[in-house]
């Protein structure tokens, strides 16, 4: 039936954002990653909502995810810090190794994600912050350094600050902080308060 395969085209949509938003960062079109991560954040959030609606849920569905996911959610964030450390520190050299600490973001990404897999635990709530949360954020930081917003492009280009946002994110990805989900198992207002208010902004690992 054509119905099972909808979810999983939205998940390879995601990652297909997610390859056009790699292209992007090294091309210095900041504000195309911004618009395609947030195109795969919202096909993401279909993908799984659909696959509900359509009960087609399938173990290759959430293989695709975590996949798609690697790449929107982990690859990306680790690119832009790569990218953020190159001006930062005025680097024109192929892979020096103060600009590549910013994938580190990506080996713990990874961890994450194959964690997640095997957790039990976390089927109506997460255990530490998802990918994509903190995707958002490392979108943020590189959207101020183009902008200049508040004035704070000086303030997020000190390596100081950089570094330490890569360990703060990289040990908040896979730390065991109880954070809800936005995963609905029915669509109903009661019991779905808080799920519905934060649902625009939501968290998927």
């Amino acid at each position: 039936m054509i119905k099972k395969h909808i979810p999983n085209a939205i998940t390879l949509l995601n990652l297909f954002c997610g390859c056009i938003a790699l292209v992007c960062i090294f091309q210095q079109a900041y504000v195309a990653v911004a618009i395609f991560t947030g195109i795969g954040l919202v096909a993401d959030f279909l993908d799984g909502a659909v696959a509900r609606l359509l009960n087609v849920k399938s173990e290759l569905g959430k293989q695709l995810d975590s996949l798609a996911d690697m790449v929107s959610f982990g690859v990306v964030p680790g690119a832009i810090f790569y990218q953020l450390l190159s001006i930062a520190f005025h680097i024109e050299n192929f892979l020096d190794i103060r600009s590549i600490f910013g994938f580190v973001i990506t080996i713990f990404a990874c961890l994450r994600l194959a964690k997640f897999n095997l957790d039990t635990r976390q089927t109506n709530s997460f255990l530490g912050l998802p990918t994509p949360a903190t995707t958002i954020f490392v979108v943020g930081l590189m959207l101020i350094v183009h902008f200049n917003s508040f004035g704070l492009r000086q303030m997020v280009l000190q390596s100081w600050f950089l570094y330490t946002c890569v360990a703060a994110l990289s040990w908040l990805m896979i730390s065991e902080l109880p954070m809800f989900s936005l995963k609905f198992a029915r669509f109903t207002w009661k019991g779905n308060e808080i799920k519905f208010i934060f649902a625009p902004q939501r968290q998927h690992c």
